[in-house]
C-alpha cells in the first residue's frame, strides 16, 4: 500500500470515526435525528470507495483484472449473506471478506467489504438507513485484514485470521449499535443516549445497552466468522492465491534481450548451428 492510498483510507477512516461518533459531541437538549446522518455517511462511504479505485489505479495497485475479481467475489458475498445473515447471530459473509483482504491486500478489502453489503442490500431489499454504516463497518474489516502481518502462514496463519475475524466481527457489531442507539430509545431508560452528558457516562450506558441487548448476536457472529475462516481458510486462500498468481497482478516484467557472442551473432542453439 503506496502512501497515497494510506493517507485516502486514513482520512476516510477518520470521517467514518466522526460519522459513527458524533451523537457524543453534541450539547444539552440538541434534537438528533437519524434521517439526516444516513444520506451523508452514504455519500462518505462512495466517496472513500471511488477515491481509493482512483488512487489504486493511479499508483498501479489496482487495474483492470482486480476489478474482476472484486466483482466476483462482492458477487459471492451477496449471495453468501443472505443464506444466514440473521438467523440466531449467524454471519458468513465476514469469512470472505477477511480472507480476500488477505490475498489482495487493504484497498481491495476496504473495497470488498463495502461493495459486498451493497450488493447483498440491493439483492435482498435491506436498503434503509442502517446500510451505509453496515457498508462502512465491513469496509473497515476489510482493510484491517488487509494490514495484518504478511510473513504468517500455516497454522499460524489461520490462527490469526480466525482471531481477527472474531475480534472484527465483534466490532462489527458494536459499531452498528453505536449508529442507531443514539436515536432509538429517548431519554427515559438506564441505558438511553442523553445529549450533553459527559462522553464517558454515555459510553457506560452504551456498554449497558449492548450487553442487554445484542451480545448474544454479536457472539453468535463472532463464533461462526471465526469457525468458518478456521474450517474453510486453508482452501479459499490457496484459491485465491492461485488466481491472483494466474492473473498476473502487477506491472508486467521486462523482456530479456537475447544473449550475443563476441561476433555480435545469437549463440548457437542446436548441433546445425554448431
Amino acid at each position: 500500500m503506496g502512501r497515497r492510498l494510506g493517507l485516502t483510507l486514513a482520512v476516510a477512516s477518520l470521517l467514518g470515526v466522526l460519522a459513527f461518533g458524533w451523537p457524543l459531541l453534541v450539547g444539552e437538549g440538541a434534537v438528533l435525528s437519524d434521517a439526516t446522518s444516513a444520506p451523508l455517511v452514504l455519500g462518505l462511504v462512495v466517496a472513500a470507495a471511488l477515491a481509493v479505485l482512483g488512487v489504486g489505479f493511479g499508483d498501479g495497485g489496482i487495474d483492470v483484472k482486480a476489478i474482476a475479481v472484486l466483482g466476483l467475489l462482492t458477487a459471492i458475498g451477496a449471495i453468501l449473506r443472505p443464506l444466514a445473515a440473521g438467523t440466531g447471530g449467524i454471519e458468513t459473509v465476514f469469512v470472505l471478506i477477511v480472507l480476500g483482504a488477505r490475498v489482495f491486500g487493504p484497498g481491495f478489502g476496504f473495497l470488498l467489504g463495502t461493495t459486498t453489503l451493497l450488493a447483498s442490500a440491493l439483492l435482498t431489499g435491506g436498503v434503509g438507513p442502517w446500510l451505509p454504516f453496515q457498508m462502512l463497518g465491513a469496509g473497515w474489516v476489510g482493510l484491517g485484514a488487509g494490514l495484518l502481518p504478511r510473513r504468517a502462514r500455516g497454522v499460524g496463519e489461520l490462527a490469526m485470521l480466525a482471531g481477527y475475524g472474531a475480534l472484527a466481527a465483534l466490532g462489527f457489531g458494536v459499531l452498528l449499535n453505536l449508529s442507531f442507539w443514539p436515536f432509538l430509545l429517548g431519554t427515559a431508560t438506564e441505558i438511553s443516549f442523553v445529549a450533553g452528558d459527559p462522553v464517558a457516562e454515555n459510553v457506560r450506558r452504551f456498554v449497558l445497552y449492548s450487553l442487554t441487548t445484542s451480545l448474544p448476536w454479536d457472539l453468535g457472529r463472532l463464533i461462526t466468522t471465526a469457525a468458518g475462516i478456521a474450517v474453510a481458510g486453508y482452501a479459499v486462500l490457496a484459491t485465491l492465491r492461485r488466481a491472483a498468481r494466474r492473473a498476473a497482478f502487477g506491472p508486467p516484467a521486462e523482456p530479456v534481450p537475447p544473449r550475443l557472442t563476441t561476433a555480435g551473432a545469437p549463440p548457437p542453439t542446436g548441433p546445425a548451428d554448431r
